[in-house]
């Protein structure tokens, strides 16, 4: 790994996952094994569980100041204390494995050792004892990761959103929906219930298994480069969707913002954890793949109303497909 890459261009695009198969797009579970390599027209991505790039260290200070304005972005219900250890301890585990150049965990009975290099960081800490580190558990894994973090809790057939470290999340709030069962979480959502989208996903998680991890991918528009467009900060973002449309400078502030979510059934625990990782891309960098190019533009122009609106991208979504298909 070059950790001394900047975080250009042509790196961002390279690692992109680029989320349309297809020239429309419909609400699916686009659920597939993780760890599985796609090609793309600029490279590849999937390899890995956990994707650090040459923003790391930028994204992490982002989220730092984030929860320092904002402490209820992270949230952990009492009886979520083990899977929160059971999250680092997966987490730390995954990125030594995937990263042995630039990462180190060691463990003996309930004393562990934690060195990252790209950070300049080396912690000892013990499993259970919360002051042992820095915001505990959760805190502490949350400044270490690219990654948003949230920990599901499966009891009376359902699953329940009971903890997570949400920095980055596109036009929700943890602080609002820890406690809520999925189905509720997901409910504003068109089409899925009607269609049991949800139900069957659901049903899916319920049924996984340790060592039997899976990702898939979620997408939206975001006026700048702006990772946290969390309801919280809604007045500071939420202007720019009306304006966007008209401004010539539309493809350098319009981007395409990919969630990539990796679904992993914590192994001591038994809850779920997803690891939602952001990556965004202006209409101007999209614009220098020609098949990103078409493609979006395709899926923009014929988006359904219902669920263009959803995503909060109705009032700029022809003005982007004109753009992008030359119109």
């Amino acid at each position: 790994m070059n950790t001394a890459l900047p975080a250009t261009l042509d790196h961002r695009l390279a690692r992109f996952p680029f989320p349309f198969p297809e020239d429309a797009y419909r609400y699916s579970a686009n659920v597939e094994p993780a760890l599985t390599t796609v090609a793309t027209p600029a490279g590849s991505w999937g390899d890995k569980l956990i994707e650090i790039d040459g923003d790391y260290r930028a994204e992490l200070a982002e989220r730092d100041a984030i929860l320092r304005r904002d402490p209820s972005r992270l949230a952990l219900l009492d009886h979520m204390r083990p899977a929160a250890w059971d999250a680092l301890l997966t987490v730390l585990e995954t990125l030594a494995s995937e990263y042995p150049e630039d990462m180190e965990f060691s463990r003996a009975g309930r004393a562990c050792r934690w060195n990252n290099r790209l950070l300049g960081e080396e912690w000892e800490f013990t499993v259970g004892d919360d002051s042992s580190l820095p915001g505990g558990p959760l805190g502490f894994l949350s400044s270490q990761v690219q990654e948003d973090i949230v920990l599901l809790d499966q009891r009376e057939d359902a699953l329940w959103l009971d903890g997570g470290v949400v920095t980055f999340a596109a036009d929700w709030s943890m602080g609002f929906d820890v406690g809520m069962r999925f189905l509720e979480v997901h409910g504003p959502v068109p089409r899925i219930r009607e269609e049991e989208i949800i139900t069957r996903a659901q049903q899916f998680l319920m049924r996984l298994q340790p060592g039997q991890d899976y990702r898939r991918s979620n997408w939206t528009m975001t006026v700048g480069r702006r990772l946290d467009t969390s309801i919280e900060t809604y007045p500071e973002w939420g202007p720019d969707r009306t304006s966007v449309a008209d401004d010539p400078a539309l493809p350098a502030r319009l981007h395409l913002r990919v969630e990539v979510q990796h679904l992993v059934r914590l192994p001591r625990s038994g809850a779920l954890m997803f690891l939602v990782r952001t990556h965004l891309a202006s209409l101007e960098e999209l614009a220098t793949v020609p098949a990103w190019r078409e493609r979006l533009g395709k899926v923009l122009a014929e988006l359904p109303e219902d669920m263009a609106d959803y995503k909060g991208i109705s009032r700029y979504r022809h003005a982007a497909s004109r753009w992008l298909l030359g119109a």
